[in-house]
């Protein structure tokens, strides 16, 4: 099958999450990148297209959205990998092309750009997805069907957290620009930690559960001197049905580098998932012994092995979950472009409504710690 021709909007050759979405891209060799308005000037842009070895650069996302869509070999899709607040109005212009886009999230920087951004999907025939990439771990996914098939019974209890400990100095204030947009209102928005990793939280907490949250109690605190966003935030959750949840996430918890925890609990057994050991999954069921389900082993099921790709035993995680979503959006594009409807296309692929729930959690995040952790609805 031939490569779908990508272009990505930000990414320049020294940006981290450029290089995540190209190497994920290129994984399972279904994407060809030939274009991109990957800096903030003309000049950066041609300098990190030629590094990289692109063939077409632009100064600006707007003229590479007409210009690629009056090509007869103009891209297909585009990745959007840039600051928060650029995410909806270039997603917006490619969508008007009629040009897929494969976005990072959150979902962008406020509300009103976003339900802008939500009905510029309803309008457009183009796919729009949010690269949510913990959803496409393995052992997520058997988790996921888990719980669909009743294996822990009704839900009760789900936990989340994400600690990180990379902002625990000001970083922000020693030119390292990963730090100085995600600490600016501007460009990250209203949330913090919570936007950065809380939303990766809650929405693998909802991915996995099948549920939606209804309402939050939120605390959060912005521990690093002088900082606008909330750096460390604690919440309680209840849940669509009665389960009950806490979310942690932190950015300043030192010992901590990336670890994303969900814990799932029913009426007749219990899941847990470490994203810094990615392979494995316990799963109790009530009265017996923790089993532990590895990754293309003994017990994988039928919706894991679809997304590994490679033996038991042998490392998977970061880029490949990133590379899952990439697949699944090949897929999703190849079946559009046949005549499937988007929908039927999508599949479980975090799309706009996964991007708008983020939004709402932030927000309902944002107004419950303003009113002294007050209940706040979704």
């Amino acid at each position: 099958m031939a490569r779908i021709r990508l272009g990505m909007v930000g990414g320049g050759n020294d940006a981290f999450i450029g290089g995540v979405h190209r190497i994920a891209s290129r994984i399972d060799d279904r994407f060809e990148l030939v274009a991109g308005a990957l800096s903030s000037t003309p000049e950066k842009s041609a300098a990190s297209a030629k590094a990289l070895g692109i063939a077409r650069s632009y100064g600006s996302f707007e003229e590479m959205a007409q210009a690629e869509a009056a090509r007869a070999d103009g891209i297909e899709a585009v990745s959007i990998v840039t600051p928060n607040h650029v995410h909806a109005a270039a997603a917006q212009a490619f969508l008007a092309q009629g040009i897929h886009v494969i976005c990072d999230k959150p979902l962008t920087s406020t509300m009103e750009d976003a339900e802008a951004l939500e009905q510029a999907v309803a309008d457009a025939d183009a796919l729009f997805v949010l690269t949510h990439n913990y959803t496409g771990y393995p052992m997520i996914r058997q988790a996921r069907a888990m719980v669909e098939a009743g294996d822990l019974g009704k839900l009760r209890i789900v936990q989340a957290e994400y600690p990180q400990d990379w902002l625990t100095s000001p970083l922000e204030n020693e030119g390292l620009k990963q730090a100085e947009w995600r600490t600016d209102p501007s460009r990250s928005g209203a949330g913090g930690s919570i936007g950065d990793i809380g939303t990766h939280a809650h929405n693998l907490a909802c991915f996995v559960s099948g549920l939606r949250v209804e309402s939050l109690a939120a605390d959060l605190h912005a521990f690093g001197a002088g900082r606008a966003l909330d750096d460390n935030a604690h919440m309680m959750l209840r849940f669509e049905g009665g389960a009950r949840g806490m979310l942690w996430s932190s950015q300043v918890a030192p010992g901590n580098e990336n670890a994303l925890k969900l814990r799932i609990y029913g009426e007749n057994g219990g899941l847990e998932w470490s994203q810094e050991d990615p392979n494995y999954l316990w799963f109790t069921p009530h009265g017996e012994p923790k089993r532990l389900l590895t990754r293309n082993g003994a017990g994988a099921s039928a919706a894991a092995q679809a997304v590994s790709r490679i033996p038991g035993g042998h490392p998977e995680g970061y880029l490949e979950g990133f590379a899952t979503i990439y697949n699944e959006a090949a897929d999703a594009i190849r079946a559009v472009q046949g005549g499937a409807d988007r929908a039927s296309a999508m599949g479980v692929l975090p799309g706009i409504t996964a991007g708008m729930d983020g939004m709402r959690f932030i927000n309902a995040c944002v107004t419950s710690s303003a009113g002294n952790a007050a209940w706040t609805t979704l």
